[in-house]
């Protein structure tokens, strides 16, 4: 169904003035005037409409807006959803800008692919854990440019070198002159702006390195904090849509007679998702899509259970699968050993599970379109929502929101809730405002999962215990192939499929790495660390059986074969082993001790787990992490960022599993049958962040791979079982 004419021919294309270059080669852009705002949640929305000067302050470029009252707001091109990038961004600028902490404020970018693109993916978007280290230098050269303006507006108006002229916390001073940013802010708009800015060396940092408070937590804690769940349109419908049990189905036929009855239902009408349900309330539109009769065509849905398909998995890794990394003499050095040690590991189907699920909403309009959702890939999901309305680009108007959580969920390369959303205004049949609600229930069985997975692992021994050769092959479905991301395939092999088992820090020279794509209409999608969460715990199980078998020490037989420029792998191993006392016991007094190295994401991290026998299940009570992630522009988010990934992965590994039955149905619905960890299960975890002048690298994700394989080596010393396959519940059941 297309909009009537009534109101999509009436969408007048607007003429949006764009004053913008390329300042430097990190993506400095300068001068930028943007006359649509980011209307939900920012308070530099009159900066943004009126341009860099009158009332509503200075605008030196496309991230800072300078108000009369001295606050500094920072629009941030990365979607913050808890991980920290409205603090660690303006953070940057604060320090260029000599700022104070006080007056800084951050507000989400408008989507706006060529100005606030990440410099990693070329587009808008957030993930990869690349927030920081593609904003590091761009962000530093943004304050930067605002400093030099503001400084030349005061040299200008007290008649004074600028080289003679101090600035320190928001204050811009000489001898009797002193002013704050917002006086200055109309005259430095009429200054050309610096095109190379010079920033700060390491010993002249204020703020960077230091434990400022996150910017977002006060109106996170006071209510204030606008998420999408909070946006409300005038007569704004809530609408919720029937999805097919099983994957691949489709709508055969369906009876809204019963639906249409329900107080408050508006209208049914099928989408190509599903059959959309449109009322007043949610509560009335829940009510009324449980009243829907759906008849589903699953002559293309996916049957098979999940003990079928790992068969089937295990079967495609017994074959070897396509070469993904080789080294030396690859695999064949096995064959002659005099020990041969082998495992394979399973991993289940895994939802993201965030607190907020799924939502946006959307109002059409005479003249345009908008949309307000917390998109974490801006890039695709505005041109799919301009495709599926038939709308021109510049009259629809995409405001990212904050988001209660994503661990990947939200960065959807085929974006699909966006298409969802567009479908649901299309088919309302004209001008209006829907809110589109996914359910807990709706998340945790609309798949989009990290892949089901198993890892077939061999090594070799000779006669004096060294390593013969190492094989790990990778059984999964590809998450790039077929979509966007298919750029991204290397060789017809989808590198975050096995990321993790290749490259690793450990000097094995006869290697082979070999990856099988699988194929199911299951949608799977990157989930905190993609490949990482399952390449590091079984390369790190196995190598710890590896290490047993040749009667050596965890950490010492790990920092005995690290290559030897595996340098900042040796620097966090060493480091967590003397944060735990490591002396080689792995039982003390009824606990065990287990030990991980994983780097991922250019940041390198090791973790020691002290573990306990609670009833048959792992007690884990302290976790020891060390991480080197270059300039630690806030150690108080790295740290809680390591924490959170620890808990993350931790409940994942004990408890977490989609599962499919006989037929293909996913049998978890809430968190009554999709375990998380709780608060009491959360063990103390001490972080150290090493010093280090390297660029700053990702915090969200690398602290989630370590946890596993450190419990896991941790509970085969303590009781003498191996888990191979996760969830322990699942495991410790048989």
């Amino acid at each position: 169904m297309t909009p009537p004419t009534s109101w999509k021919g009436k969408i007048m294309t607007r003429s949006l003035s764009r004053r913008a270059f390329l300042g430097s080669s990190a993506g400095l852009v300068i001068g930028l005037t943007l006359p649509l705002a980011a209307r939900a949640q920012s308070g530099a929305a009159a900066a943004l409409q009126s341009g860099a000067t009158g009332s509503a302050g200075f605008a030196p470029n496309a991230f800072i807006r300078v108000a009369p009252d001295d606050t500094v707001t920072v629009l941030i091109k990365h979607i913050e959803f808890g991980q920290g990038p409205f603090t660690g961004l303006a953070t940057l600028v604060a320090e260029e800008m000599d700022a104070d902490w006080s007056q800084m404020r951050a507000e989400h970018a408008p989507a706006n692919d060529e100005l606030y693109k990440n410099l990693a993916f070329g587009m808008q978007g957030t993930g990869g854990s690349t927030a920081m280290a593609n904003s590091y230098m761009q962000m530093r050269k943004a304050g930067a440019a605002a400093r030099a303006l503001l400084v030349a507006a005061a040299a200008e108006d007290w008649g004074v070198p600028e080289a003679e002229i101090t600035v320190s916390k928001g204050r811009i001073s000489h001898g009797a002159h002193s002013s704050g940013f917002g006086a200055l802010a109309e005259r430095a708009a009429g200054l050309t702006p610096p095109e190379d800015p010079p920033v700060k060396s390491a010993d002249q940092f204020t703020l960077i390195g230091t434990d400022l408070p996150k910017l977002d937590t006060a109106a996170k804690s006071n209510g204030t904090a606008q998420f999408t769940m909070d946006v409300y349109r005038e007569g704004m419908q809530t609408v919720v849509v029937a999805h097919p049990r099983k994957f691949g189905a489709t709508v055969a036929g369906f009876d809204d007679s019963a639906a249409v009855q329900v107080p408050g239902v508006v209208a049914v009408r099928q989408i190509p998702q599903g059959v959309a349900v449109y009322a007043t309330s949610t509560h009335a539109a829940l009510k009324g899509r449980a009243a829907l009769s759906v008849d589903w065509d699953e002559s293309g849905a996916e049957t098979r259970s999940t003990e079928q398909m790992f068969e089937e998995f295990s079967q495609a890794a017994a074959e070897g699968g396509q070469e993904a990394e080789l080294a030396g003499r690859g695999a064949s050095g096995i064959d002659g050993a005099a020990r041969v040690i082998e495992a394979e590991f399973r991993f289940p189907y895994l939802a993201h599970a965030p607190m907020e699920p799924l939502d946006g909403v959307i109002e059409l309009r005479e003249d345009g379109a908008e949309v307000w959702m917390g998109s974490q890939f801006p890039a695709l999901d505005k041109p799919t929502l301009v495709q599926g309305l038939g709308v021109a680009p510049e009259t629809l108007q995409l405001n990212v929101m904050l988001a209660g959580g994503s661990f990947g969920r939200r960065a959807q390369d085929t974006a699909h809730f966006a298409a969802e959303l567009a479908e649901v205004a299309k088919a309302a049949g004209g001008p209006g405002a829907f809110k589109l609600v996914w359910t807990r229930e709706d998340d945790l069985q609309g798949g989009y999962y990290r892949p089901l997975t198993v890892h077939r692992m061999r090594a070799g021994l000779d006669a004096e215990g060294a390593l013969t050769g190492w094989d790990n092959v990778v059984v999964n479905q590809s998450i790039m192939a077929g979509g966007p991301m298919a750029q991204m395939m290397q060789d017809g092999l989808d590198p975050t499929a096995y990321e993790g088992s290749t490259r690793m820090p450990y000097a094995l020279s006869d290697l082979r790495v070999g990856w099988a794509a699988q194929e199911s209409p299951v949608p799977v999608l990157w989930w905190r660390s993609v490949g990482h969460t399952h390449t590091g715990y079984a390369t790190e199980v196995f190598l710890d059986m590896v290490l047993e078998a040749q009667g050596k020490d965890p950490v010492q037989g790990r920092l005995d074969l690290l290559r030897a420029d595996a340098g900042r792998d040796r620097a966090v191993l060493e480091k967590v082993a003397q944060m735990a006392g490591w002396d080689g016991t792995k039982l003390r007094d009824g606990r065990a001790y287990g030990v991980a190295l994983h780097e991922s994401f250019n940041t390198y991290v090791a973790q020691i787990a002290e573990v306990s026998d609670e009833g048959g299940m792992p007690r884990v009570h302290r976790v020891w992490c060390a991480v080197d992630c270059g300039v630690a522009v806030n150690p108080d988010v790295i740290r809680a960022q390591m924490e959170g990934g620890i808990g993350f992965g931790l409940g994942s590994v004990l408890y977490d599993e989609i599962t499919l039955a006989e037929g293909g149905a996913v049998e978890q619905a809430n968190f009554d049958t999709y375990r998380m960890l709780r608060i009491h299960e959360m063990p103390e975890v001490m972080v150290e962040i090493l010093k280090s002048d390297a660029d700053p690298t990702g915090v969200g994700e690398p602290g989630v791979p370590p946890i596993g394989p450190a419990v896991t080596n941790a509970w085969r010393a303590l009781t003498g079982r191996n888990v191979t396959r996760l969830p322990f519940a699942r495991a410790l059941e048989a």
